[in-house]
């Protein structure tokens, strides 16, 4: 929880104002029973009835005031609380978006979504339990104590008997539920992921049948929480019990002993009650502290993993002091792409997904990039794009190494179709101002012509304002790669990159699609990720991949003559008359 308060500073001084509130208030109620002590002892016992009821509306007008404390130390603590919530996932979210593949890899989408709710949540709930209870509860322990020793010392050793017992049940208590608070955030994880995975799998596993397994899978995930949290759940339900157990032998031993003492004639009936009271108020507070510190380990779990998300760094940074960049920056500029012996491992694999490639995409030409799946054809654009940084060698754009350009101008740059067509929840329009904010009517249309979406576009009721379901699950996949291209179109980038973008397109709308895209982009570089031989036949330069390595480059005529593996890529598509 520590590690996380320096994002509370914002809210330091409504924290000043509830500790202020919290200490009136504690103050109010610590006077209550030395007042109702005065009626027993002055007013009751010599029948004093006006000083009864002016001690009596003071004792109301104490106790009206204690309220209205109380009432805007909670206002006032949800506030600051709520606030510093909001903060918090705002900074998670931004940090986040800041990740690489390689730390997005690493905790997971189920994980990071769980620990940008669920766990903020946690934390927040428990400081506002800290801004009242952590302040309240001292304050009644100690003015409690002070009033009991001053209405009689010898009766207080009862309390201070009691005191190490409650202490020893919280820490046993605290110490076995952090273990239990951290498994149940792990498996929660776990259950996330399940019914994220369910839920945008479902055509899959409806298609094979599956549901009844998926089903099974939930069921075990969400037992395995269940059965954490009963366990969690027992060892809090004993608290209250054992805590009570002590309180009520605590009154008991007061009275029994007070009984004596008035006997005696040491102590009055009126200070007896006020005793009591003020032990009910010392043993309230020490409990209200125990429900903190239970508490506090779940949140101590989440704050925990908070802070392993705003600690760990991104991999992917932009330099320090950018190089300022060899080309122009406009809309449109073409763009130089260089590998130089290029190699690349992901995280926690034994070979490289690439190694040593070396090959330029110049300006005005259209690289295509073939080969079997695995081959490493997405991640040469993903170095491109600076998801991942190289491991060895350098990739440059205009010259420049990419991991010197500012990650914003580089990307602004690139106009990107991936390998799954992703749309957001919106109209047609929208998705296709993703690529330009700003975009005309006109730019969105023409955009929308080249990617040859505008018939269906304007067969959808509403048109451009048509809305799109989310993750296009309203459109065909064909639809989808459409709208996908004509969103890079619209920002008419330097370079494009379109990651077998083709692949859900018939053969007619594949080439006319493609003879719109020579002459839309012009002067851009044009890099192409394709399994079939007819989307790359027309390419300036071809590259073949095969097992992370380059097996050849040169035209379709070219490789066909020379290079073996493509030719064997060409005998599973092609006829032996087109081969030959």
């Amino acid at each position: 929880m520590t590690g996380l308060l320096r994002y509370f500073k914002p809210y330091r001084r409504l924290a000043v104002l509830v500790l202020l509130l919290v200490l009136l208030q504690s103050l109010s109620e610590l006077y209550l029973p030395t007042l109702m002590a005065d009626i027993v002892n002055i007013g009751v016992l010599k029948g004093d009835t006006a000083y009864i009821l002016r001690t009596g509306v003071f004792m109301l007008l104490t106790a009206a005031f204690g309220v209205a404390c109380n009432i805007a130390a909670s206002y006032f603590s949800a506030r600051a609380s709520s606030g510093f919530g909001r903060d918090l996932r705002s900074r998670l979210f931004r940090h986040v978006s800041g990740f690489s593949m390689r730390e997005f890899d690493r905790f997971g989408a189920s994980s990071l979504m769980t620990r940008v709710t669920n766990d903020v949540t946690q934390v927040q709930q428990t400081l506002i339990m800290m801004l009242r209870m952590m302040a309240a509860a001292p304050m009644m322990a100690v003015g409690g104590m002070i009033m009991a020793l001053a209405k009689d010392r010898q009766l207080a050793l009862v309390i201070i008997a009691v005191i190490p017992v409650l202490a020893l049940t919280i820490f046993v208590i605290s110490r076995k539920a952090m273990p239990l608070f951290r498994s149940m955030q792990a498996k929660l994880d776990r259950l996330n992921r399940v019914q994220r995975e369910g839920l945008t799998g479902v055509r899959v596993i409806r298609a094979f049948n599956r549901t009844e397994h998926e089903r099974r899978r939930f069921d075990g995930a969400n037992r395995e929480l269940t059965d954490t949290a009963l366990k969690a759940t027992r060892l809090m339900a004993f608290t209250m019990p054992a805590m009570m157990l002590i309180v009520n032998f605590s009154s008991v031993a007061i009275v029994w002993f007070g009984g004596i003492r008035i006997d005696r004639g040491e102590l009055m009936v009126g200070d007896l009650m006020a005793f009591i009271q003020y032990a009910m108020m010392i043993l309230f507070s020490l409990m209200m502290m125990s429900m903190l510190f239970v508490m506090l380990p779940r949140a101590a779990v989440s704050a925990g993993r908070i802070r392993e998300v705003l600690e760990l760094p991104a991999s992917v940074r932009d330099a320090d002091s950018p190089a300022r960049p060899a080309r122009p920056e406009q809309a449109g500029a073409g763009g130089l792409i260089e590998f130089r012996d290029v190699t690349f491992r992901y995280p926690g694999a034994e070979q490289p997904a690439l190694a040593n490639i070396s090959f330029t995409a110049k300006p005005g030409e259209v690289t295509a990039i073939i080969g079997g799946t695995g081959s490493g054809k997405t991640t040469l654009f993903n170095l491109i794009l600076r998801f991942y940084d190289a491991e060895s060698g350098s990739v440059l754009v205009d010259g420049e190494d990419v991991r010197n350009w500012p990650q914003e101008k580089l990307r602004a740059r690139i106009g990107y179709v991936p390998q799954q067509a992703m749309l957001f929840t919106g109209t047609i329009a929208d998705n296709i101002r993703w690529g330009k904010e700003d975009a005309s009517d006109e730019e969105v249309r023409r955009a929308a012509e080249t990617a040859q979406a505008l018939e269906f576009i304007r067969e959808m009721e509403g048109g451009f304002d048509a809305q799109v379901a989310q993750g296009g699950k309203n459109l065909s996949g064909g639809q989808k790669q459409r709208l996908a291209i004509a969103r890079a179109l619209v920002r008419r980038p330097g370079i494009y990159l379109f990651d077998d973008s083709f692949s859900a397109l018939d053969y007619k709308t594949d080439a006319a699609l493609r003879k719109a895209l020579r002459a839309e982009t012009g002067n851009a570089a044009v890099l192409i990720v394709a399994q079939r031989i007819s989307t790359v036949v027309d390419a300036d330069q071809i590259i073949v991949l095969d097992g992370g390595r380059i097996a050849g480059i040169g035209t379709h005529e070219q490789l066909l003559r020379d290079n073996e593996v493509y030719r064997e890529i060409a005998a599973t598509q092609l006829t032996e008359e087109e081969i030959a």
